[in-house]
């Protein structure tokens, strides 16, 4: 119980700046451009800062066990797997409804509150962790998504559809920061002190922005119908998930850094991206929003539950 509650209060204060930016564009009725402005310079500017200086310093970092990638993204597959049986024997959906609904179960929103709560919950110790599942997180969960869509509407997928994902992966300006501060790291030369206290000015208010750009940005959605499907998506994504992962990362013999790191990533509410994907294909658009929101708030809780469980 003393662990929980140590979890619950170092993770509160960050969901109140997630539900700050939540009340502030509901109060204040400000345009929703607003919310996609302080969005875009957080994903363009602040956090591809943060990780650029850390991965610059790449050899004075601890060593990541690249195991956790099998457990992070075996976890992906089993779920999704999962999710997708839970659509077409409960709900009854299509083949394309059944895709999204699995991927709510397993695509998190780390970037913009995952990143955030590794930084301020377990420590710079756990980002380089953080840092390999997002080069890969993209990648391998919209070409698993796209396959999975395709299959079902056609029959077979297209090759043209998985270059189009690998190319808007490779140009995402947090990927960039993050291989090319790996190359810098490489070489072992240090960044001028000209150019590193302003990355780390930058970057030190990228967990708090990223915090209030997600609140602002779930101002868009509210609790409509259909949610006996966005309480299912929100259970797997929020329980389901980092139970899996947590168990394979035990099976695989993980450190207890990356186990902390994975669980805690698996644990992460709803993805923003899924409810693109949703809008994309026209399928659940409102119980895919729903569970932005509901799930943004239950991982204010389930989080610190799932960071107790590995210590």
């Amino acid at each position: 119980m003393p662990t929980l509650l140590h979890h619950l209060l170092l993770a509160a204060p960050l969901f109140v700046l997630v539900f700050a930016g939540y009340g502030l564009m509901r109060l204040t009725r400000w345009p929703h451009s607003f919310a996609e402005a302080l969005n875009r310079f957080v994903f363009v500017v602040a956090l591809p800062a943060l990780l650029f200086r850390l991965m610059s310093d790449l050899s004075k970092l601890p060593p990541v066990d690249p195991r956790l990638l099998i457990a992070f993204f075996g976890s992906c597959l089993l779920v999704f797997v999962f999710g997708r049986l839970v659509a077409w024997k409960v709900f009854r959906l299509d083949g394309t409804g059944q895709s999204i609904f699995a991927l709510g179960g397993i695509f998190s929103n780390n970037a913009l509150l995952g990143l955030p709560l590794a930084k301020l919950t377990l420590g710079e110790a756990a980002l380089p962790s953080v840092a390999l599942v997002l080069v890969f997180n993209s990648l391998f969960l919209w070409t698993l998504v796209t396959i999975s869509v395709q299959w079902a509407q056609h029959g077979h997928f297209s090759v043209a559809g998985i270059a189009r994902t690998v190319k808007s992966v490779l140009t995402n300006p947090i990927i960039v920061a993050i291989l090319s501060g790996t190359v810098v790291g490489l070489t072992g030369v240090a960044l001028p002190h000209v150019i590193d206290r302003p990355l780390e000015l930058i970057g030190s208010a990228g967990a708090p922005l990223a915090l209030i750009a997600l609140g602002m940005g779930l101002s868009e959605y509210g609790l409509r119908h259909e949610w006996r499907i966005s309480a299912s998506i929100s259970a797997i994504k929020l329980v389901v998930q980092p139970l899996v992962v947590w168990a394979l990362a035990r099976l695989l013999g993980l450190p207890k850094i990356e186990t902390q790191a994975v669980v805690l990533l698996a644990s992460i509410a709803v993805g923003a991206n899924v409810y693109l994907m949703s809008r994309h294909f026209r399928t659940l658009e409102g119980a895919v929003g729903n569970s932005l929101l509901l799930s943004t708030a239950l991982a204010s809780l389930t989080t610190p539950v799932m960071l107790t469980l590995t210590g």
